[in-house]
């Protein structure tokens, strides 16, 4: 009879503390200062509360087909903002997609966890994630995990849901005034973008049009004057000015139909093909490189629209070749894991640092304001992988360079000759 009325107090002091807890974490999230101090603040105390070694946030991605690492204190933090689910995939993207809470005692012996390169250790070995849910919508997902294996009790899922269900308002409003500043703040660099599009298109277009037409003037006055001169090297310059010019206004152009203005059309595409309708197409402007091609097994083919791809392989393609060192090497891997394809273009190029590998996805944002290019390929190239139900990623490659990899869904061989 003690022995009952102490596991009753005990039960009763924990929930004592949970209340204390929740109230106290509804005061310091209500009081942040910033959005980066309320994330802090958010996962700080969940962590703490759970008794885990890690906890981590994911939001909702507002075109709603993802999650996106948003805040962790036990993972990479160069993952937050990069690290992406898709709805359904993996134990985060089932509670997102589900709107229900998963736990799991071993995720390394769970089917359901996705595994994320160079973000998820094996060191964590159990897991629980709960959805956020504000306005009877899925706004994000709280996960917390533990080194040790730990069977996370009902009253563990109980108070996280608890806990999150007291976040996810807080979460949202955060967030909201968060993009409301962020648009604030890009209306008012309309005006400077304005400025900086004049500027490209003054440097880009009117700079080799004033040498295309210094040669003309020179060979017209030579031959005017009944002289025969060897043109060849002014003729060289003159078609590397007009090249020049295709370029530039190949960008321009590019960055006023990225978004398709119809809907996308998409079926089976063997990435391999276009892989070698594309470097052939553009062997001519790499012709200072070292093209190489990789295959794991052919056909590799996803959903996807092949014209979209085409356009997006030439993107990383023509970037690959202003990085790359002359005769420099530019290979491109296709493979296939799982439901997922993969397409990755790299180069020995001097490498992209961490702090830009978001930045350079941009629109008009060039590496350290080189002069190569408008800064749209990147921009229009993630947009239609996205616009394809994938995704373009930037990775490091060792021991330099960089490598872009483009994943879509797969579609398996007999799928794919059904689809045919």
């Amino acid at each position: 009879m003690v022995e009952t009325r102490s596991a009753t107090g005990s039960e009763e002091q924990r929930r004592l503390e949970e209340l204390t807890f929740l109230a106290d974490v509804a005061h310091l999230a209500a009081s942040a200062r910033t959005w980066d101090e309320l994330m802090v603040t958010i996962i700080d105390r969940a962590r703490a509360a759970a008794r885990a070694q890690v906890c981590s946030l994911y939001l909702m991605d507002r075109d709603g087909t993802g999650v996106t690492l948003a805040a962790t204190n036990g993972l990479d933090l160069g993952a937050v903002g990069v690290a992406r689910l898709r709805l359904g995939q993996g134990i985060t993207g089932h509670v997102a997609r589900d709107r229900a809470p998963v736990a799991s005692v071993d995720v390394r012996q769970d089917p359901r966890f996705a595994w994320i390169r160079g973000v998820d250790e094996v060191r964590y070995t159990s897991m629980l994630s709960v959805p956020l849910v504000w306005d009877a919508q899925v706004v994000g997902v709280l996960n917390v995990q533990t080194t040790k294996r730990r069977e996370f009790t009902p009253a563990d899922v109980g108070f996280l849901e608890t806990l999150a269900a007291l976040l996810a308002g807080l979460v949202e409003k955060g967030r909201l005034q968060q993009e409301a500043e962020a648009q604030i703040e890009s209306l008012r660099a309309i005006d400077e973008a304005r400025a900086e599009l004049v500027a490209v298109v003054t440097h880009a277009l009117r700079t080799p049009l004033a040498v295309v037409r210094a040669y003309v003037e020179l060979l017209g006055g030579r031959v005017q004057a009944g002289e025969q001169p060897d043109a060849a090297d002014w003729e060289r310059e003159a078609l590397n000015q007009v090249d020049r010019l295709d370029r530039a206004i190949d960008s321009i152009l590019e960055s006023l139909r990225v978004f398709p203005t119809s809907e996308v059309e998409l079926g089976p595409v063997d990435l391999t093909d276009v892989v070698d309708e594309t470097a052939r197409e553009l062997a001519p402007i790499l012709r200072r490189h070292r093209l190489a091609t990789t295959f794991t097994e052919r056909p590799v083919v996803a959903q996807a629209s092949a014209e979209m791809l085409r356009r997006l392989l030439g993107y990383l393609l023509e970037n690959a070749s202003k990085y790359a060192p002359l005769q420099g090497a530019i290979d491109t891997y296709v493979w296939r894991q799982g439901d997922r394809a993969f397409l990755a273009v790299t180069d020995d190029g001097p490498g992209i640092p961490i702090e830009w590998r978001e930045r350079i996805f941009q629109p008009f944002v060039r590496l350290n304001d080189s002069p190569r290019g408008a800064g749209i390929g990147l921009f229009a190239a993630r947009h239609l992988a996205r616009s394809m139900g994938g995704d373009l990623r930037v990775e490091r490659r060792l021991p330099s360079g960089t490598q872009f990899v483009v994943e879509l869904p797969a579609i398996v061989e007999s799928r794919a000759r059904a689809a045919r």
